[in-house]
């Protein structure tokens, strides 16, 4: 079992930058590949990024390509989403997920364990 902890969300104006941690606690986090996913009021649960065990492989959405960076570190349990040049198109909740597996996948179906998400507002 694998228990997930978003923090960082908040309300930011459009241009500026956010940046999301993920703690994890429970079985081993350096032996899950890691995600963050996001749905807007109205919308599916749409794929950001997302990272292999180890951080040597990540994979990206084009809607946040160049904005968005994710990275771990695995001594601290943990999962970063730097969003830079944030829209508002980008408002949404925020959730991270870890996948059994050593490679980073944009299908939700292969993630075992979410987090309970958190809000980002991004004002024009």
């Amino acid at each position: 079992q694998v228990q997930l902890v978003e923090s960082g969300g908040g309300l930011v104006q459009a241009g500026g930058s956010l940046r999301l941690s993920c703690a994890a606690s429970g079985r081993t986090f350096s032996s899950y590949a890691m995600g963050w996913f996001r749905q807007a009021p109205g919308r599916e649960r749409e794929f950001v990024q997302a990272i292999s065990w180890d951080g040597s492989n990540t994979y990206t959405a084009d809607s946040v390509k160049g904005r968005f960076t994710i990275s771990r570190d695995n001594a601290k349990n943990t999962v970063y989403l730097q969003m830079n040049s944030l829209k508002p198109e980008d408002t949404a909740v925020y959730y991270c997920a870890a996948a059994n597996g050593a490679l980073p996948t944009p299908y939700s179906y292969e993630y075992d364990y979410w987090g309970q998400g958190t809000q980002v507002s991004v004002s024009s």
